[in-house]
C-alpha cells in the first residue's frame, strides 16, 4: 500500500520535533508562530465570513500564543475581541509572550479568567491546551471549556481541541466540542480516532510550509486512506481473465436461527468481484439462499464431515456470523482452523477464540473485532481497548498475528508493519449487520489482492465509503448492511470496466 495516496499521521512528540527543526533551520520561532495565526484567521475569515466579534481563550505556551496572534489579526481587521487569558500574561515567556505583546500593541488587552466570567461573542476561539496537554483538564481550564461549550456558540479549535489526547484520541474528561479544528505542521493521529471525533468537527491540515516527508527518521506513526487508493488498488480485470482467477470465497456462517449473517456475509463477498462464493450453513438456512442469491452454492452442514470438503475446495474462508457459541459453532470453527486455509475471523468466532486459554496465533488470517471483541481477546474492558485504539491494536496482532482490523470510529487495520487509519464511515452504521458485511467484504478481496492486509485496507474503506453513500442518500438513520451491497459493487469499479465490443 505503499503507493497510495494514503496521508502521514504523527504522534505529538514527532510534530513537536518537527517544530523543533523547522525552527532550528529558520532561526526564528515566532515567524512560525505568526505562520500558524495567520493561518487560523484565514481559515477562520472563509469559514465564518459575517462574524464580527471574537473570543479568544489563550492559555500558556505555543498553543496559547498562537491565540493571542489571532486576537491581533482580528482586531487590525476590525473585529470585535474578547481575549481572556488563562495563565498571567506576566508569567508567559518566550515566543508566547512576544505574541501577547503583538496583541496588545494591537490594541487588544487580555482579561483574566474568573469563574463567573461571561463569555461574549459570535465565535470562541480555543487557544487554551495544545498538544504537550494529557489527562484530565484542571482548573481554570475545565471551567473555561464548560463555559465554552455553555455558550451555544461554534468553536474554532487551535491545534486540537482542548481536552483531547492528540496521540490516542481519549477524551478523559471534558473537552472542547469544536466546530472546526485546524492543526498544524503534521496531521496527528489521535484527531481521526476514538471519541475525539464527538468534539473535532471538520478538520483543516495546515502544513505551515512544512513538509514531514522530508524528515525521513520521523516516521509517521499510521497512514490515513484516501478513497483514490480505490482506483490503484482495483485496476480494470484482464479480458482473458474467468471466475477462477479473483478467488472462491467459502462462508460458514449462521447457526440455527441465525441465517441472515450468513447470507449478508455471501451477498457482500460476491458483490466486491469474489470469483465464487459457497455458503457452509444450517440446513434450515439453505432454502433462503437459494431464493435470494441463487449465484451463492449453499449447502447445509451439521459437523466437520460436512464441512471438510468444502474447505477443501476454497482459497479462502470467512467464519464466525451467525455461528453462536454452542456445537455447531465450534465445530465449524475448528473445522476451519484445521484447515489452515486463510481465513477472515468475526463476531462468534472471535468470542470463541477469546476462551483458548493459549492464543492460537497465525500469519494467514484477518480478526476484525469490535472493541468488545477486542477486549475479550486481550482480556481487558472495552474502556481499556478505547482508552489508546493503537496500542490495542498493535497488542491484538501481538498476540493473535495476522492483520488486524479494530472497528469502530477511525478503524484501525495493523499487519505488524503498517498502521491503516480510515476516516471515512458514519454513525449509521450503528446497525446490526454492519460487521458481518465488512467480513464478506474483506473476503472477496482476498482472491482480487496480492496479500490478506491489502485485502483489508481496501474491504474496510470499500466498506465505509459505501456507508457514507447510502447515508448521503437516504441519511443515517435506518441504514442496513443490505443498503451497502450495491454501493460496494459501485466501489469495487473505481475505473471505468473495458468495453471490447467495438474495436474500431
Amino acid at each position: 500500500m505503499s503507493a497510495f495516496s494514503q496521508q502521514p499521521l504523527y504522534l505529538a512528540d514527532q510534530v513537536r520535533e518537527l517544530d523543533r527543526r523547522t525552527i532550528e533551520a529558520e532561526g526564528d520561532g515566532f515567524a512560525l508562530m505568526r505562520r500558524a495565526g495567520e493561518s487560523a484567521y484565514d481559515t477562520l475569515r472563509a469559514r465564518w465570513p459575517r462574524v464580527r466579534r471574537l473570543c479568544v481563550l489563550c492559555g500558556g505556551g505555543n498553543n496559547g500564543g498562537d491565540g493571542y496572534v489571532i486576537a491581533a489579526l482580528a482586531v487590525a481587521d476590525g473585529l470585535m475581541v474578547d481575549l481572556v487569558a488563562l495563565k498571567p500574561v506576566a508569567e508567559l515567556d518566550g515566543n508566547a509572550r512576544r505574541a501577547a505583546v503583538l496583541a496588545a500593541e494591537a490594541g487588544v488587552e487580555p482579561v483574566a479568567w474568573e469563574d463567573g466570567l461571561t463569555l461574549d461573542g459570535e465565535l470562541m476561539i480555543d487557544a487554551m491546551l495544545g498538544t504537550g496537554a494529557y489527562g484530565a483538564p484542571r482548573e481554570p481550564y475545565a471551567a473555561a471549556i464548560a463555559e465554552v461549550n455553555a455558550s451555544g456558540c461554534p468553536v474554532l479549535a487551535i491545534d486540537v481541541p482542548s481536552g483531547v489526547d492528540v496521540d490516542t484520541g481519549h477524551v478523559e474528561a471534558g473537552a472542547i466540542k469544536a466546530t472546526l479544528t485546524i492543526t498544524f505542521i503534521g496531521d496527528k493521529l489521535g484527531l481521526h480516532t476514538g471519541a475525539a471525533l464527538d468534539v473535532v468537527g471538520e478538520l483543516v491540515y495546515a502544513s505551515l510550509g512544512v513538509d514531514p516527508q522530508r524528515h525521513g527518521d520521523v516516521i509517521p506513526v499510521a497512514w490515513r486512506q484516501a478513497r483514490e487508493d480505490l482506483a490503484i488498488a482495483l485496476p480494470p480485470r484482464s479480458p482473458n481473465s474467468h471466475k477462477g482467477t479473483y478467488g472462491h470465497v467459502l462462508v460458514v456462517a449462521g447457526a440455527p436461527g441465525m441465517g441472515g449473517a450468513a447470507l449478508m456475509t455471501s451477498e457482500l463477498a460476491a458483490r466486491v468481484g469474489a470469483g465464487k462464493v459457497s455458503l457452509a450453513t444450517d440446513a434450515a438456512h439453505v432454502s433462503a439462499s437459494l431464493t435470494r442469491f441463487p449465484e451463492i452454492m449453499a449447502r447445509g452442514v451439521r459437523g466437520s464431515p460436512d464441512l471438510e470438503p468444502m474447505v477443501e475446495a476454497a482459497d479462502v474462508i470467512a467464519v464466525g456470523p451467525g455461528i453462536g457459541s454452542g456445537a455447531w459453532g465450534q465445530a465449524a470453527l475448528q473445522g476451519v482452523l484445521d484447515a489452515s486455509k486463510p481465513c477472515v475471523v468475526d463476531a462468534d468466532a472471535l468470542n470463541l477464540l477469546a476462551r483458548y486459554e493459549t492464543p492460537y496465533r497465525r500469519d494467514d488470517w484477518v480478526l476484525t473485532p469490535h472493541p468488545g471483541e477486542a477486549g475479550r481477546l486481550l482480556g481487558i474492558s472495552t474502556a481499556e481497548v478505547q482508552r489508546d485504539r493503537r496500542r490495542a491494536v498493535i497488542a491484538l496482532h501481538q498476540r493473535w498475528g495476522g492483520t488486524i482490523v479494530l472497528k469502530g470510529a477511525g478503524t484501525l487495520v495493523y499487519d505488524g508493519e503498517r498502521l491503516t487509519l480510515c476516516p471515512f464511515g458514519n454513525p449509521g452504521m450503528a446497525s446490526g449487520g454492519m460487521g458481518d458485511a465488512l467480513t464478506g467484504i474483506i473476503a472477496g478481496f482476498v482472491g482480487q489482492l496480492p496479500s490478506l492486509d491489502a485485502a483489508a485496507r481496501v474491504g474496510v474503506l470499500v466498506h465505509a465509503l459505501a456507508a457514507d453513500a447510502a447515508a448521503l442518500d437516504v441519511g443515517e438513520r435506518g441504514l442496513l448492511a443490505t443498503d451497502l451491497a450495491s454501493y460496494a459493487r459501485t466501489l469495487a469499479n473505481p475505473q471505468p470496466f473495458p468495453s471490447h465490443a467495438d474495436h474500431s
